[in-house]
């Protein structure tokens, strides 16, 4: 029963079996157990003070019984001490026979992702994130959707879930017209836009823009080829096909670099003959209603949405992004047969999410149909070193594949610092790994709701919670196999429980791989997991100082040796479910 997985969550179901012999305790009794501060022990169950307010009991008295009775079950006190502390806690140590038991049985990544699907029911889960606009540029305000939207896929698939990656790419609206407008009048041809096409066409937008803004007469113009476009007129329709394929183009060079994939890339487009399905849905169950010329909802259960209304087609008759998530939602049902849909987007969406999904709910419940369930996994701002969302110094948004460009540039310039006589191809794949690293870790390493500061020095920095000191933890444990003339995973047949304090507060910490993973997939939080690696890097280091690996006993060698290969498995596994690549040299 102990031996699991995750151990927080074998002892909390063997604390409710043994409570429930206790007649003093109740069927609903939660133990919460959780990690523990390391002076009293490897996890901690407080649920026995509010189940005891609640009864009218003494919760010392309650957790004595409860304790007493695991120390009589002879499987669990071979693997735990039991200790009754202060109004009724209950702190656990894990013996070290029971330490190296799980350590032997979750050895590898493969064992670590076999584990992490332990009673899971797997589900069909779809992740919406990046969704970046063509005609434009990707810039650093996509960074943190595409990076956490992408994280999320690889932990979940971790866990045994499909998971569908849907890049929900802009495709249509009003800037096609303008932009059609500005390709007819200059007369561009859009396969000899140079060596950057996208920045070109951005730029066409912009004269574009100037256009109609001096003459309002080319506005109608562009609102007219707007209508050609979406009437599916010939020249239209492949003048933003070209635009559009330019676009994904250059997306796929930030992907490629950042080593991101999608399942799906379903624009705006692609729903644009879905729409009225979802007016005409809406309308005959009574869940819209009109509003100054608009088709709206209103929530009136709700505080803020029964005045605000959700608009689902404008006045004008054009649809809009709530129509097109509702139509987007229902092919995901349809045709991903998703169990669950995460969208990630930045805090700003919110208020639409809500509306979005309180209108989804109440369509699918009129329609007889099961909802899945939908989550918004939202972000904070990315902010520059003077307080202000990070910009060039003209203003302009700070393009992203320059950004990754210049953190490989940067580390580049460490590695040749630190490392001279490096030859330059593996100095070059040193920086590559490094720099996209940095800039990934930074991001995932903050709590998603909190906006950060972008520093340069800190996120390339070899020491603190950062990519390269994650790096250079993986690339000593490497450098110790190699200079002992083993791999990994041998040499650890010998290996006796642990004994110094060292060796303990090591394998203690590798217990925690698990709870860390679990909590990141429960909020939907990577920092969470971040954390756990950096501090398991940290405990290494601090064991690595204390206790020689190559020693001559072969019982202490083989049990130390063993601690670096699971350390290595953990920290590899996890910065690898980061979408981190790891070196064996640095």
């Amino acid at each position: 029963m102990l031996l699991r997985f995750n151990l927080m969550e074998g002892l909390a179901d063997a604390l409710r079996t043994t409570a429930s012999e206790i007649d003093a305790f109740e069927e609903d009794f939660d133990p919460g157990p959780r990690p523990a501060d390391a002076r009293f022990g490897d996890f901690q169950a407080n649920g026995i003070l509010p189940h005891a307010k609640r009864l009218g009991h003494n919760p010392r008295e309650l957790a004595t019984l409860l304790a007493d009775r695991l120390r009589e079950n002879a499987w669990f006190n071979e693997a735990l001490e039991t200790e009754v502390a202060g109004p009724g806690f209950l702190n656990f140590r894990f013996r070290p026979t029971f330490l190296l038991a799980y350590l032997h049985r979750f050895s590898t990544s493969e064992n670590l992702r076999q584990g992490a699907s332990e009673g899971i029911t797997p589900r069909r889960i779809t992740v919406d994130f990046s969704s970046p606009n063509t005609a434009k540029q990707m810039h650093v305000g996509h960074i943190r959707s595409t990076l956490i939207g992408d994280t999320l896929a690889r932990l979940l698939e971790f866990q045994g879930n499909t998971v569908i990656r849907d890049n929900h790419v802009g495709d249509w609206g009003t800037q096609f017209g303008i932009l059609i407008l500005a390709v007819k009048r200059s007369g561009t041809n859009l396969d000899e836009l140079g060596e950057s096409p996208l920045e070109s066409l951005e730029n066409l937008y912009r004269e574009g823009n100037r256009l109609i803004s001096e003459d309002p007469g080319l506005r109608k113009e562009a609102q007219a080829e707007l209508v050609k476009l979406q009437e599916g007129d010939t020249g239209n329709r492949l003048i933003w096909e070209r635009i559009n394929s330019i676009s994904l183009a250059a997306f796929d060079e930030v992907y490629d670099l950042l080593d991101i994939r999608f399942d799906e890339t379903l624009g705006e487009s692609f729903y644009a003959d879905k729409v009225e399905a979802v007016y005409e849905e809406l309308e005959r169950f009574g869940i819209s209603e009109e509003s100054d010329g608009a088709m709206v909802v209103f929530h009136r259960e709700h505080s803020r949405f029964a005045k605000q209304p959700f608009i689902v087609r404008k006045s004008d008759g054009a649809s809009n992004y709530a129509t097109t998530d509702l139509a987007t939602l229902k092919h995901r049902v349809e045709n991903f047969q998703a169990d669950e849909i995460i969208y990630v987007t930045d805090g700003r969406q919110r208020d639409h999410f809500e509306q979005l999904f309180l209108t989804a709910g109440k369509w699918f419940a009129a329609n007889e149909s099961p909802l899945p369930s939908l989550r918004h996994v939202w972000f904070g701002t990315i902010m520059g070193e003077d307080g202000k969302a990070i910009a060039t110094r003209s203003g302009d948004p700070v393009k992203l594949l320059e950004l990754l460009h210049e953190a490989v540039r940067r580390a580049r310039a460490i590695v040749t610092e630190k490392n001279p006589d490096l030859p330059s191809e593996e100095a070059d794949e040193i920086a590559r790994i490094t720099g996209l690293s940095a800039v990934r870790y930074a991001d995932l390493s903050q709590n998603r709701t909190s906006d950060y500061t972008f520093e340069w020095d800190k996120l390339l920095a070899l020491e603190g919670n950062t990519a390269p000191y994650l790096l250079y933890a993986v690339a000593r444990i490497h450098g110790i196999f190699r200079k002992i003339g083993l791999s990994p995973g041998e040499g650890e047949e010998a290996a006796t429980p642990f004994e110094t304090d060292g060796e303990k507060a090591l394998a203690r910490r590798l217990l925690f791989f698990a709870p860390a993973l679990e909590q990141t997939l429960r909020e939907l939080r990577p920092h969470y997991f971040c954390s756990y690696l950096y501090e398991l890097a940290g405990e290494f280091a601090t064991f690595y100082g204390q206790d020689k690996v190559a020693v001559d006993e072969p019982e202490i060698r083989s049990r130390r040796l063993l601690l670096c290969s699971r350390v290595l498995a953990a920290l590899e596994t996890g910065l690898s479910l980061l979408g981190i690549p790891t070196l064996t040299k640095m």
